[in-house]
């Protein structure tokens, strides 16, 4: 379980690093570059995955409460919900005007669907520590920036292009799941 914690740690101390830090962060981007801060960024988020995938198959399985929702096609509905909000996050669409933060509110979705779903140990230290970064973050960017500028609106169908795509690597995911995370995302898959 300490190898997935410190993913978990790594993952939301290198993402909270520019908000918490904004004097740190333009210090050590004067002193090796844009670039070489850019890609020690990258390569601090690579070890953090790296350590939160070997992290999930070595933990222990405990199980801490019974999901609410196990089972449940509102898991799965939420889930979509969140490739929505992570998409939208880097497509100009209208979801943008409506939130200021998609991505981190598709993390929120999606961590919340997964506790929903999973019970165990292992689940709540993933999915709810990166929901609590999720959270955090939002409110560190908005202390930090103040308001924000709402962007204009555009047409609908930018949005349904989003949400088309969205769901089509969805499906992808929803399908491979059991292959790429050893869990099956539909009981029975």
């Amino acid at each position: 379980m300490a190898v997935l914690i410190c993913g978990v740690l790594l993952w939301s101390c290198v993402h909270l690093f520019p908000a918490v830090m904004p004097r740190a962060r333009a210090s050590l981007i004067g002193k090796l570059g844009d670039k070489a801060y850019r890609g020690l960024f990258a390569l601090d988020i690579v070890i953090a995955l790296v350590l939160i995938v070997i992290g999930w198959r070595m933990a222990d399985i405990r199980l801490l409460y019974a999901p609410p929702l196990y089972g449940s096609p509102v898991v799965p509905v939420l889930v979509f919900i969140s490739f929505v909000l992570f998409a939208a996050a880097n497509a100009p669409g209208n979801i943008r005007r409506m939130l200021r933060h998609p991505m981190l509110t598709g993390v929120v979705v999606w961590s919340g669907a997964h506790l929903l779903a999973n019970g165990d140990t292992r689940s709540v230290v993933l999915f709810g520590g990166l929901g609590a970064w999720a959270l955090l973050s939002m409110f560190l960017i908005n202390r930090r920036d103040g308001a924000r500028a709402i962007p204009g609106a555009v047409p609908i169908a930018r949005d349904a292009i989003t949400v088309l795509a969205s769901g089509v690597l969805f499906l992808i995911v929803l399908y491979f799941h059991k292959w790429l995370f050893g869990v099956a995302a539909v009981p029975g898959w």
